[in-house]
């Protein structure tokens, strides 16, 4: 069996595997069926990390994947081989304060799939069998494709930011930044009941997605910078901004745009930046951060499962997984790609 490792920046390698965990109870195997890119698997391909975050060792890389039930390891589980399901990359450790107290994305002992944060690194899930916990299983209808149970995790993203923004029901909603996690979120905005979503980025094809998945009007900043000025008169238009660029200059842009006490989330990771504090205090808004997701994931397969929400016009390129080194260079090619998904070789129904 084989897997996608990062040894260091520039270098991924599709490699045998050193050893395959026998199965326990209560887990089960799987066969990894699609798995997509996220943009910090792009950070460890490209860079060896992010801010303090390092590679320290080789690491597989990929967290958003949907696989096969290949062996059940308690029958009572309720679970049958064959089965496709969507894997939630979440595995909290439920014994510490914060999970304990309602927040088991801020686990302290938290596993998270393809992870450098600790040290032996968190290995990813983008390799072709895996050994899974049954509570990260989620059963897929036979409607939903594995290429859309993989985005399970990106959408899930989104639900938890709406869920900081506490609820958009027949708000104005701005989102800054329309890569896969911005444009997921706009399908999940509209889903939610938004009144208007306005979505802003550079780029004319992500601002076309945009559309597919549910924004009443889009701008592109870079053609037209001054275009969020309307949206400035009478101290702002917006309820909710959501700010998935990790741009400085986008989130304060969007704070002159956002209503007195309205609400700010930030979604995209962009280092430290510089914020108008004036602006803050003056107009008394909220800044929120959102940070991973953990019940979101059921919530997103359902959601998929129901059709509620189409993922598909995110989906931009599909990939053999042992072309990942191609896979990837096309990723972090954002004026070409979207979401690339890579298939490890499962046939969907």
């Amino acid at each position: 069996m084989q897997a996608i490792v990062c040894h260091a920046p520039k270098d991924l390698r599709v490699e045998p595997e050193a050893h395959v965990p026998a199965l326990a109870a209560g887990q089960l195997r799987v066969r990894v069926a699609r798995g997509g890119i996220c943009g910090s698997d792009l950070h460890y391909y490209q860079h060896g990390g992010f801010g303090a975050v390092r590679l320290k060792e080789p690491m597989v890389l990929g967290h958003e994947i949907s696989a096969v039930i290949e062996e059940v390891g308690d029958p009572q589980q309720g679970f049958s081989v064959g089965q496709r399901i969507s894997v939630s990359p979440s595995r909290p450790c439920g014994g510490c304060k914060f999970c304990h107290q309602g927040m088991p994305n801020h686990c302290l002992n938290m596993r998270f799939y393809g992870s450098a944060m600790p040290f032996p690194h968190i290995q990813g899930a983008f390799r072709e069998t895996l050994v899974i916990d049954a509570s990260q299983a989620h059963v897929l209808a036979p409607t939903t494709t594995l290429a859309e149970g993989a985005l399970a995790e990106p959408l899930s993203v989104g639900l938890h930011a709406i869920q900081r923004a506490g609820g958009v029901f027949g708000k104005r909603v701005l989102v800054t930044g329309c890569g896969p996690i911005g444009n997921l979120l706009i399908g999940s905005l509209k889903a939610a009941g938004a009144l208007q979503i306005v979505a802003a980025d550079l780029s004319d094809s992500a601002l076309v997605c945009a559309r597919r998945m549910g924004a009443s009007e889009t701008h592109n900043l870079k053609n037209e910078p001054q275009a969020l000025a309307r949206y400035t008169v009478e101290k702002g238009h917006f309820d909710v901004m959501f700010e998935a660029s990790g741009s400085a200059q986008a989130l304060r842009d969007g704070l002159t745009c956002v209503r007195p006490r309205g609400i700010v989330v930030t979604v995209g990771l962009g280092g430290d930046v510089s914020i108008p504090l004036n602006l803050v205090v003056g107009k008394e808004i909220d800044l929120r951060g959102t940070f991973r997701f953990h019940p979101e994931f059921a919530q997103a397969v359902d959601l998929l499962n129901r059709k509620v929400i189409d993922v598909t016009p995110v989906i931009s390129h599909t990939f053999p997984f042992n072309e990942a080194v191609q896979a990837f260079e096309l990723a972090g090619d954002k004026q070409q790609a979207m979401k690339v998904v890579l298939d490890f070789g499962v046939k969907d129904l």
